[in-house]
């Protein structure tokens, strides 16, 4: 005990460290936010359809050799997350059909240009660390650290400002058209949030897990509490301790970081399935 103690104090002493836990941390609370407005509008999926479009995205990036992914990747993934969510029963491809379509094309197209246009000896490595999360989380700068401080406070205090619109728009979008509220207004706004939490959250967990982060926590608090506020508080409280402790693990084990926080997201929603049972 006496030497993981020192381990862990030894660890604290680095920037580093720290950094990548105030990111893992932001990000898991941002995701789990929308998580239950997604999950609730049956859209949970969307989180995997647009992390494979922010793939593609990187690839076209990477080949360009562009400074800074961020100019291609995020206006890219805006735009399909607004496409997508604005997805109707009228459209001639319905919205997991849009989902699945976008999401696989994104993903091969994504992968091809990467092979073409290789631009490492280690293409299978390079690939893999992006669909299933890298060690870029532990080498984060500054500028990236404060970039995430500014979208996840801006994520934050567009849920909180707009909570009650989101809430009547989560669960009835017929009522609230009528009672004279712009759905589309809030939709393309949920759209926009959802698009930068992906981007976000793929330098944590790589694009085939950013799902867990919305899924998971939601799911969890749902099977303890019913109310939309407690499961939506008790959401980012079980985001919130399963990024930390995914991340501390990860750091203390040597275990990839995305997959150690999934995995301790599993955990927590089978613990909360218990309990739901239980009562």
């Amino acid at each position: 005990m006496h030497e993981i103690t020192e381990k862990i104090n030894m660890y604290f002493q680095y920037p580093f460290v720290w950094y990548a836990l105030i990111v893992g941390v932001l990000i898991a609370l941002c995701s789990s936010l929308l998580g239950v407005t997604l999950v609730l509008k049956r859209f949970s999926y969307i989180g995997d359809g647009l992390s494979h479009v922010a793939f593609g995205a990187m690839a076209v990036a990477s080949v360009l050799r562009l400074a800074d992914n961020m100019i291609l990747i995020l206006p890219v993934t805006i735009v399909c997350a607004v496409l997508l969510l604005r997805t109707g029963q009228n459209t001639k491809i319905k919205g997991d059909a849009a989902i699945a379509m976008i999401s696989v094309g994104a993903l091969a197209f994504g992968y091809l240009l990467m092979n073409i246009f290789a631009t490492g000896p280690n293409l299978s490595g390079d690939v893999c660390t992006t669909l299933f999360g890298s060690t870029s989380i532990l080498t984060l700068t500054h500028e990236q650290v404060m970039l995430c401080i500014v979208l996840s406070v801006l994520v934050v205090a567009l849920f909180v400002v707009f909570y009650h619109k989101i809430f009547c728009v989560t669960f009835d979008e017929t009522f609230s058209r009528a009672t004279g509220m712009d759905v589309e207004c809030y939709n393309l706004m949920i759209a926009v949030i959802t698009a930068v939490i992906i981007v976000l959250a793929m330098e944590l967990v790589g694009s085939l897990l950013v799902s867990a982060l919305i899924i998971f926590p939601a799911l969890s608090a749902m099977r303890m509490f019913h109310s939309f506020f407690a499961v939506t508080v008790c959401s980012v409280v079980v985001s919130v301790f399963c990024a930390f402790v995914g991340i501390f693990v990860s750091i203390l084990g040597g275990t990839p970081v995305g997959s150690t926080i999934v995995a301790i997201d599993i955990l927590v929603f089978l613990i909360a399935w218990l309990i739901g049972r239980r009562r």
